[in-house]
């Protein structure tokens, strides 16, 4: 009979980590808890996630380091500089991992392993080489990857999700997703499954033909999308999403987008003019917020809060279906001119950007709409408002990621893609700056897009395409990796086609048999509206949007709207 609180062997965990979390005792746990609250230099930042081990007996020197959970650092690892790693990462005993180092989830490191993210300097043959300037581009691994024992992976290298690195190569040039390679150097061998780009090489050899057969269909059918959500009443009627769904703000909103869009007029049956009085009415005159609708169509009493979850995307689409309508709101926001500099940087930090970078995104999108619109009539923000919120944005970007927030081992990198969408949409791109890292940004995205969680067509959903499109072409002329961006567009573009329902227009989420009867599988005009912006931004990246003979104008415009 065992003691399960007897101490494992000496050395036991040190060279066979994985064994920790079957054989550790409660009094190994506290040991190695104890150890990891000593690892790290005064001026030093450390992360480290729960059940993870790190070897007393290794040499742990980073000047920066975040271990996701379940993952474990074994004896002899000899690591400096700064390493980001995700969940269920292992480095083995006698790996060095130097540099500025990012791993996704799911990396796998083998004894005698080196990862280099560093070069000396030799060009100048009269000075001893160590004497020399060192440079440094970092080393980036992505998620899933298999690294055997005694490989070297040099300075500057990018390996794509999925790659497996065989036993003693040497890794002299980028790797691509799911290759298979070996050698010195590193060539490719195979791949687990099917190359990238043909599996899903669906996309039609006429694409712009398609696109336009596409486009005519749309706007033959868009005043009956439209009309099928209206909801006749006392007060003329309203938009509702969806037949049988109660009518909201939006909704009203997105029918002002789609006839946009498609048509060139106000949605039928109310005029332009009703449907301007109709916004301009619904916004509280002393906070500027425009609040909610019952089930009845009755506004409900707006609130102070400016970004509250139920009125704050108001700011967003009521401000740009006035602007469609040719006007614009009848009161400043009130709520948005008072904040002071201290203010926004305090809301900043106070967000929740590592557990749901989305809500804070969206925090930002709107604060930044809602600036525009008050400049728009003339009222300035605080001094230095929009400088401390570009500010802030700016240097608090993770420069590996392009992003701001952490990817997380239940969604991957699909939160923080979304949060860079809506923070960047209301920032950078309304008022025509570029992002902090955008060739990390596409790094990012890309990686993001191979999940098939959130891009196999049968699980597509607006806003999880939107959010990857978009970037996209906001980083598009940096002209980095602009191969494999076209591609991803095609197969995206090909696939967004055949989400349109005749007569019903886009559900939010891709139809399918698997989820068919689900609210966000029925078509409506939250779907249509983003999925006919998604396909322009994904038709531009590809060069055949001049066949939709259309331009979004409003919430979802290319153009700076500042």
């Amino acid at each position: 009979m065992t003691d399960s609180n007897a101490a494992a062997p000496p050395a036991l965990f040190d060279y066979s980590p994985w064994l920790y979390w079957s054989q550790a005792t409660a009094d190994d746990r506290a040991r190695q808890h104890d150890f990891q609250q000593t690892l790290g230099k005064a001026d030093a930042e450390y992360s480290i996630g729960d059940n993870c081990y790190v070897s007393p007996l290794a040499a742990v020197q980073n000047e920066h380091l975040r271990l996701g959970s379940r993952s474990y650092i074994a004896a002899g690892a000899y690591l400096t500089g700064t390493l980001r790693a995700g969940r269920d990462c292992t480095i083995n005993p006698y790996a060095v991992v130097r540099g500025t180092i990012e791993l996704g989830d799911a990396v796998r490191i083998g004894a005698h392993t080196s990862l280099l993210a560093f070069n000396h300097g030799y060009e100048d043959p009269d000075t001893e080489v160590f004497r020399q300037p060192m440079s440094s581009k970092g080393i980036r691994i992505g998620s899933d990857v298999w690294i055997g024992s005694h490989v070297v992976v040099l300075d500057g290298i990018t390996v794509g999700d999925g790659a497996v690195i065989g036993a003693g190569s040497v890794v002299t040039k980028d790797v691509p997703a799911r290759a298979v390679v070996a050698g010195n150097p590193a060539r490719i061998l195979r791949w687990r499954g099917t190359p990238p780009g043909t599996a899903h090489n669906t996309a039609p050899k006429d694409l712009a033909g398609a696109v336009a057969a596409f486009a005519d269909t749309a706007r033959a059918q868009a005043e009956d999308v439209i009309a099928r959500c209206f909801a006749p009443g006392p007060d003329g009627g309203l938009f509702t999403d969806a037949p049988g769904s109660p009518p909201t703000v939006r909704a009203q909103c997105d029918a002002v987008e789609i006839a946009d869009l498609l048509l060139g007029h106000a949605p039928l049956p109310l005029s332009a003019d009703e449907q301007i009085a109709r916004l301009r009415s619904w916004q509280d005159p002393h906070s500027g917020i425009v609040g909610a609708l019952d089930e009845d169509g009755r506004q409900r009493p707006a609130g102070t809060l400016p970004f509250s979850k139920e009125t704050g995307y108001h700011f967003l689409c009521v401000g740009h279906a006035l602007d469609l309508l040719g006007s614009e709101f009848a009161h400043p926001l009130h709520g948005v001119a008072a904040l002071t500099a201290g203010d926004v940087v305090e809301h900043l930090e106070a967000l929740p950007w590592q557990e749901n970078p989305w809500y804070s995104g969206d925090w930002v999108d709107t604060l930044g709409t809602a600036i525009m619109w008050n400049r728009r009539k003339g009222v300035r923000e605080q001094p230095g408002a929009l400088d401390a919120l570009f500010g802030w944005l700016l240097t608090h970007a993770d420069p590996h990621l392009g992003l701001w927030g952490r990817p997380s081992a239940a969604d991957g990198l699909m939160r923080v893609v979304n949060g860079f969408y809506r923070a960047t949409r209301g920032t950078f791109a309304q008022y025509g700056l570029p992002v902090p890292y955008p060739e990390r940004t596409i790094d990012s995205v890309l990686r993001h897009a191979r999940d098939a969680r959130y891009t196999r067509r049968d699980r597509q959903t607006a806003c999880n395409i939107l959010d990857i499109a978009h970037p996209l072409w906001l980083t598009r002329t940096t002209g980095y990796r602009a191969d494999d961006v076209v591609t991803l567009a095609r197969r995206l573009l090909a696939d967004a086609l055949q989400h349109w329902v005749d007569g019903q227009g886009f559900a939010f989420h891709a139809p399918h048999p698997t989820t068919a009867g689900g609210r966000q599988t029925q078509p409506g005009l939250q779907g249509t509206e983003m999925w006919l912006a998604i396909i322009w931004y994904l038709a531009d990246l590809t060069g055949v949007s001049d066949a939709l003979d259309y331009r979004p104008r409003g919430i979802h415009r290319p153009e700076p709207a500042a």
